[in-house]
């Protein structure tokens, strides 16, 4: 007869090797052999009298009832660890981990106070480890919603089911060219040109977000600023970089904005948690301070 509740050992060593895709990958944050945690791992398979992963020549992999225990055991863990910061929390006190995620390259913009905000953070809650990632759009969604990111802030055109979107402000893009391209020098570009340009898309933009930004079809994909602009200094891609990221290098004349009339948008910032999680201590105050800091400036 199979346990109610598996060892929280035996699930901690089955998230770990899940995450690092093997039982070989995860022998150093786990400080265990292959041979230890293949053993742990048959232990939670007949607590649970199923197969949660196929391994072998193959590779690593889960199985379909593996996927689903996987993403139950994640919740788990939220669930634990909030529990854990309530506790806490009816002490006076707070403690525990607080993981952030943000977008790139937003330390430029003023809009975004993000330093003053941890920085008052870490003052008034010194007992919280903080853990700061920086992601893609999709990346910080996927986190929240597995509870790997309590909060996350960042730009985000499609939304996923199951998270809070606080706005926050809107950033401004622009178009640009650096000084090697051909049109850096030219006067009243026609938009048709510019839409004939080798153009830098995002790897998190739809064929329809594309249009909408003006161009059909891109000649390169990145994930991030700071790729973008390495592609766009290069002189061979045009690409939309937000204006405070870009602001330096138009100031040196090494970029220039291409027709803003016409070539230009906003992304709306939103802070996000998961739904259901708004209540809890760290997460709380965290956006109680960002609020308040927002306010100010």
């Amino acid at each position: 007869m199979s346990q109610a509740l598996p060892d929280l050992k035996l699930l901690r060593i089955f998230v770990s090797v899940v995450r690092n895709q093997g039982f070989a990958a995860a022998q150093q944050e786990l400080n265990l052999s292959t041979s230890a945690i293949s053993t742990y791992m048959s232990q939670l398979e007949s607590q649970l009298g199923l197969s949660l992963c196929h391994r072998g020549r193959g590779g690593f992999s889960l199985t379909s009832k593996g996927e689903l225990f996987f993403q139950e055991t994640l919740r788990l863990f939220g669930e634990l660890e909030g529990f854990e910061r309530y506790s806490a929390a009816l002490k006076g006190e707070l403690r525990g981990t607080l993981n952030l995620g943000v977008l790139d390259s937003t330390v430029s913009d003023p809009a975004l106070p993000l330093a003053e905000v941890i920085g008052a953070y870490s003052q008034e809650h010194a007992a919280v480890h903080l853990h700061l990632s920086v992601m893609s759009p999709y990346e910080l969604q996927l986190g929240v919603l597995d509870n790997r990111l309590d909060l996350a802030i960042g730009a985000f055109s499609t939304r996923m089911n199951g998270l809070v979107y606080q706005p926050l402000y809107r950033e401004q893009h622009w178009l640009y060219c650096s000084e090697r391209h051909p049109l850096f020098a030219e006067r009243r570009i026609p938009a048709e040109v510019i839409t004939q340009q080798r153009m830098v898309g995002r790897g998190y933009w739809s064929q329809a977000e594309l249009a909408r930004h003006g161009f059909k079809h891109s000649a390169a994909t990145v994930e991030s600023m700071e790729a973008q602009l390495i592609l766009v200094l290069s002189g061979a891609y045009i690409g939309y970089l937000p204006e405070h990221y870009a602001q330096p290098w138009v100031e040196q004349e090494r970029l220039r904005v291409l027709l803003p009339a016409t070539f230009g948008y906003q992304a709306p910032f939103s802070l996000i948690l998961r739904r259901g999680r708004s209540r809890e201590p760290l997460i709380q105050t965290f956006r109680d301070l960002l609020k308040a800091q927002l306010n100010q400036s």
